[in-house]
């Protein structure tokens, strides 16, 4: 039975990692085609950087994420703070409302998002152009919070509250306490609440091809009309390093948490 589970483990690994696999392969690729390897080469890497376009296009899948994922990051570590204070009950009911922009499709989210800013923009502001790079943000932003509420709260629950009391018992303000022991204390959800709210934000195509606006595109809406035409090599090269980049940061975000639970058994013992 265990060989048997080990094997089917190791099938959806292939079936999830293989694309990936083709896609960096076809990066390195001489021709075109991946259906076949005509020799290796780095000229998709070379093209890549030369086109001007699309390096924009990453630049402001880049920007909008790290704009986005530091506001959601502060935002909501302040609102787990805050839920983590509320009785019980009304936390559950906090915590289950927070688990619905999770679960709605991203469609619907697109959309609602769409066509509030589109009431806000041409019935409150009297604007034409209602969307722009500050919806993109604000929607960003919003779909990425409850990721960060998600990660901190469990430091929060894990945490010792009676380390804050010591704190204010010593002389520090709330404010005091809550920069130098509970933040503290919390740190390694908030870097991993952080560095999934960016890997969330630069991959997001469906809520934001419904609330861009011209002035501002990024890179996953622009790649959807490559979808129409054969795809040149070159974006190959573009996802593959952009799985790299989220490798990393998956890989980072895992050493923290693990170090963060060496850290909790040491002191428990």
């Amino acid at each position: 039975m265990k060989k048997a589970n080990r094997i089917f483990t190791i099938l959806i690994f292939v079936f999830l990692y293989a694309p990936m696999l083709v896609l960096i392969v076809g990066s390195f690729n001489e021709g075109k085609s991946l259906a076949r390897f005509d020799g290796f080469t780095w000229n998709q890497y070379a093209e890549l950087f030369q086109d001007s376009d699309l390096l924009k296009l990453l630049g402001n899948s880049i920007l909008i994420s790290v704009i986005a994922s530091a506001a959601a990051t502060v935002f909501g570590t302040v609102a787990a703070v805050g839920i983590s204070s509320l009785k019980p009950k009304m936390r559950r009911v906090v915590m289950q409302l927070t688990d619905i922009p999770m679960t709605n499709p991203d469609i619907v989210t697109g959309i609602s998002l769409s066509l509030l800013f589109v009431f806000v923009g041409t019935k409150m502001l009297g604007q034409r152009d209602s969307l722009t790079f500050w919806t993109l943000l604000i929607a960003h932003i919003t779909f990425n919070l409850p990721y960060v509420i998600l990660n901190v709260m469990p430091k929060l629950n894990q945490m010792d509250h009676s380390l804050t009391d010591a704190a204010m018992d010593l002389g520090c303000t709330p404010l005091q306490s809550f920069f130098k022991v509970t933040l503290h204390e919390i740190m390694p959800g908030v870097v991993a609440g952080a560095i999934m709210a960016f890997t969330m934000s630069l991959d997001d195509f469906v809520i934001s091809y419904f609330v861009s606006g011209m002035d501002f595109v990024t890179l996953p809406v622009e790649i959807y009309s490559y979808t129409k035409k054969p795809i040149p090599p070159k974006i190959y090269a573009m996802f593959t390093l952009l799985f790299l980049l989220i490798l990393v940061m998956m890989i980072i975000m895992n050493l923290l948490q693990l170090r963060s639970d060496k850290k909790k058994v040491q002191v428990s013992k």
